[in-house]
């Protein structure tokens, strides 16, 4: 089989690219190959992911390390979707999502490291479509069309089964601008996966139909379409911005804490170290100090039942230890920019990570050059996939990934109303390049920062908390997922205004 390669214009729309590849490119569908064993050429791969049995989300960890010692580079991974099961349907939910990978290994020997890795995790042969600890299957395989009596690619039932489509389409971008993406489209009888997705519902199936998408956090399934998520905030420096000083001692950061849970707070995120612009850095050992004290002290507290606590910082180190003594979520300003080790770390911590923009540092935010945008959501949009690309090699998960666009960091007052007023399009440019990575958890946070001061001509920060409950309202009805606040009470109310309204608009 000829293997015949076209450089694609950057970016082409999905239905002119898919066309003219279909009139070019037709040959591919004559009679299957089967006489493909070893390519010295590495090839890019789908693979899909499935459990019901035992600990689902250890069961994905465990196969992709698996699956990485055996000679696979994992490029993206879709969203996490909750499903019912299919065909036999007397058993367990399932856990489903997918991969983009490259490898050496050809198509039969890539079907005997799948099938090793499941035997090893305990799958037996059991009942067709029954109950299995994990599920391996390889959806595509470069541009090749394989039929022999032990592998199929493209997967046969592919464009029928929307727990299969959901993650698939994930992995694209709603641009091609990638060779073998555009053949993976041409295996499609509807005209494109685009279109066979759509066929069986589209987005309009996910939440219902027993197709959930959903982020781990802690011991569940988090469904963050359902409800918007309030973190509140606890400064534990003497110099933030806001409220620098106020919890400084463990008794009033304790009396704080206890006061946003009566208000109704969903996550608690502890900060040790300030990051308003000019701040002073201090070391590792200085941040945990401040910190763990007090996160010990709050994960005692009886009324934490239920409650998420996440930990502000840009250190591995502090990251590191944070989870280890019990923190559910790392909020790293930085995007993983600010210590290079951060996302290695994060790549084993297998807790939800918060991806923020920032250009710079706390020092050089609001430079000049880094508050300059032409495009402020494309550009934001744009730096912000990179971040999370970067992420996913270094084995960070987009199933754990929530995204910040950075209010208030390397933005000045113009550049913030936009964001606020643009959620949906920073999404979209996302979305040009990952359709999964467009599609996680979306945090704002917006509260007493001096963008509102200047508008609304209040110079302290506790005299902004009605323009922060204007802009909370305005992120949520944007679509935010979570909104990060020093005041719950007031902004707890407004978002559970929003929510009413989104529901009765049906999101």
């Amino acid at each position: 089989m000829n293997i015949c390669k076209r450089i694609l214009p950057s970016r082409l729309s999905y239905s002119h690219a898919l066309a003219s590849y279909k009139a070019s490119f037709s040959f591919f569908h004559s009679s299957p190959d089967t006489s493909i064993q070893v390519h010295s050429e590495e090839q890019e791969v789908v693979i899909a992911l499935g459990s019901n049995v035992g600990n689902r989300l250890n069961n994905f960890n465990e196969a992709l390390t698996q699956m990485k010692k055996s000679g696979l580079q994992i490029t993206r991974h879709a969203c996490l979707y909750e499903t019912e099961p299919a065909y036999v349907t007397d058993q367990p939910l399932f856990l489903n999502s997918a991969i983009r990978a490259t490898t050496k290994l050809g198509p039969h020997e890539l079907l005997s490291v799948l099938k090793k890795i499941e035997k090893e995790m305990g799958r037996t042969k059991g009942i067709r479509y029954g109950p299995r600890p994990i599920d391996l299957d390889i959806l595509f395989y470069g541009k090749y069309k394989i039929k022999s009596e032990t592998l199929t690619v493209p997967h046969e039932r592919i464009f029928e089964r929307p727990f299969v489509m959901a993650p698939l389409v994930d992995l694209l971008g709603s641009d091609v601008d990638h060779d073998t993406v555009l053949h993976w489209h041409s295996f499609s009888k509807k005209g494109g996966i685009f279109e066979s997705w759509e066929e069986l519902g589209g987005e309009s199936l996910i939440g219902k139909d027993g197709l959930r998408r959903v982020l781990p956090i802690s011991n569940w399934l988090w469904d963050w379409s359902k409800k918007t998520s309030v973190m509140g905030i606890l400064n534990l420096t003497p110099d933030s911005f806001s409220d620098g000083g106020k919890f400084e001692s463990i008794a009033d950061a304790m009396s704080h804490v206890q006061t946003m849970i009566s208000q109704g707070v969903d996550i608690i995120d502890l900060g040790a170290q300030s990051t308003r612009p000019m701040a002073s850095r201090i070391s590792v050992a200085q941040e945990l100090d401040r910190l763990i004290p007090v996160l010990e002290r709050i994960l005692k507290l009886p009324e934490m039942e239920g409650k998420l606590i996440s930990v502000d910082t840009f250190y591995s180190e502090v990251a590191l230890e944070a989870v280890k003594k019990g923190a559910h979520i790392v909020n790293d300003v930085s995007g993983g920019t600010m210590d290079s080790d951060m996302l290695n770390v994060m790549g084993k911590l297998n807790v939800p990570y918060v991806v923020m923009h920032m250009r710079g540092d706390p020092h050089t935010m609001q430079n000049v050059e880094n508050v300059k945008y032409d495009d402020v959501c494309k550009e934001v949009g744009d730096e912000l996939y990179e971040r999370v690309r970067i992420a996913e090699l270094h084995g960070v998960p987009a199933w754990r990934i929530v995204l910040d666009p950075g209010i208030g960091f390397s933005k000045n007052t113009e550049g913030n109303l936009e964001i606020l007023m643009g959620l949906k399009r920073i999404r979209e440019e996302i979305g040009r390049k990952s359709l999964g990575g467009s599609r996680v958890p979306l945090l704002i946070g917006p509260s007493r920062k001096r963008f509102l001061g200047e508008i609304c001509g209040r110079v302290s920060g506790v005299e902004r908390d009605p323009g922060t409950v204007a802009a909370v309202t305005c992120g949520v009805l944007g679509g935010a997922n979570i909104v990060r606040v020093h005041n719950v009470g007031d902004n707890v109310d407004a978002v559970k205004l929003c929510d009413s309204l989104l529901d009765q608009v049906g999101r």
